[in-house]
């Protein structure tokens, strides 16, 4: 059977009408608004494969037609297919994943860093060298990541395989060992809290659709890192005496905001979830950090949960103070462990006057994926200034 010669010219239109649609209203919108076409950003730079990529992003981020059709594109392979982008990965019962976490989890071979600045154990010793000739003790905390804890949870295959630490991270642990760099290992810390969970109450030790740890969570790592630290003798318990208060707070989970999709935000309810808020006895207030503690404490995310978002004051730092019997100094960088938070700290040497222990908490993604990689980083000696 043969096509129309019209029906033919019909569909090629069409065709032709469809492909450049997108870009002929992203033009009329920019030319109404007085800006640029950015479909022309082509030829202002070298056809470089890179030059294109970057080129096919900006038009994909800032593409009106794009940002009309994603959301229900999105709610569609969410709903139907399983899949919710870039940023997460759906897991059982309701669980969501944070993806470069499984990745890290799935790619966790044990390959040589490609460079010094990506080398955490460089950094690290580096690290505890330049405190350790202040007198100042440095006591790291390798938060596991949630698939590790819970890897049934992100897929069906992993029933009953329990705690699963991949090849890098396990590399990392045993190369602290032996260059006597004290750690926390909070995956036998875990390993033994969940051998205590029941069906009927699990007492989760991380969120349901979020990338952190539950308040359950946060309690058995603080009870582990006080127990350590107060075992060493660097820091004898303080008489700051605290309390606590449940409060109870409903969170839309970090991974479904990074969605960014209304749709699936509505789909989904917030977790509810059970704090206990740290009370200055005496004062009645939030527990709140004090500068001049012989304890500072650097971190990612997981210290800034709860403690710095709602109901605040309820989070690692906050137990940790409560459990040692006094008040912590604090720099928090969500994303920023590896290098981050140690030039935070550089840029405020002050922050290390009185110091005796220095606490580093990061998430264990962070030893492939740590923004700005692993650098060595020169701290400034109190009193005197960087150049």
């Amino acid at each position: 059977m043969q096509i129309d010669r019209r029906a033919q010219i019909l569909m090629v239109a069409i065709f032709l009408a469809v492909i450049l649609a997108p870009g002929l209203i992203q033009a009329v919108f920019e030319l109404r608004d007085g800006e640029w076409p950015r479909a022309l950003d082509v030829f202002l730079r070298p056809p470089t494969a890179q030059n294109l990529h970057a080129y096919e992003r900006s038009l994909e981020e800032t593409s009106l037609v794009i940002k009309q059709l994603r959301p229900g594109m999105q709610y569609f392979q969410w709903r139907f297919l399983a899949d919710a982008g870039e940023k997460a990965v759906v897991g059982r019962d309701g669980w969501l994943f944070y993806r470069p976490s499984v990745r890290y989890l799935v790619e966790g071979q044990t390959g040589a860093p490609e460079d010094d600045s990506t080398d955490p154990l460089l950094a690290i010793r580096s690290f505890r060298d330049q405190l350790g000739a202040r007198q100042i003790r440095l006591l790291l905390v390798p938060v596991p990541d949630k698939e590790s804890i819970y890897p049934e949870m992100l897929a069906g295959r992993a029933e009953g395989a329990g705690i699963v630490v991949c090849e890098r991270t396990r590399l990392l642990l045993d190369r602290l060992e032996q260059s006597g760099i004290e750690y926390v290992d909070l995956f036998e810390v875990f390993r033994r809290a969940r051998q205590q969970e029941s069906r009927s109450d699990p007492g989760r030790l991380y969120l349901a659709q979020d990338s952190h740890w539950s308040p359950e969570g946060v309690r058995a790592a603080t009870v582990a890192v006080a127990r350590r630290v107060l075992d060493a003798g660097t820091i004898v318990r303080g008489n700051h005496a605290y309390t606590e208060r449940p409060v109870t707070v409903r969170r839309q989970g970090d991974l479904v905001q990074m969605l960014r999709v209304p749709q699936i935000e509505r789909a989904l309810e917030p977790e509810s979830v059970t704090c206990s808020q740290v009370i200055e006895a005496g004062e009645g207030m939030p527990y709140r950090d004090a500068t001049d503690s012989e304890v500072l404490i650097l971190g990612d995310s997981f210290l800034r949960i709860y403690e710095q978002d709602e109901p605040e004051s309820a989070g690692f730092i906050s137990h940790l103070a409560r459990e040692l019997g006094r008040p912590l100094t604090s720099i928090v960088n969500d994303g920023g462990a590896s290098t981050l938070v140690r030039q935070a700290l550089a840029g405020r040497p002050a922050l290390l006057k009185n110091k005796r222990l220095v606490i580093w908490e990061f998430a264990e993604r962070e030893i492939r994926f740590g923004i700005e990689g692993w650098k060595i980083v020169p701290l400034v000696r109190p009193g005197t200034t960087s150049r």
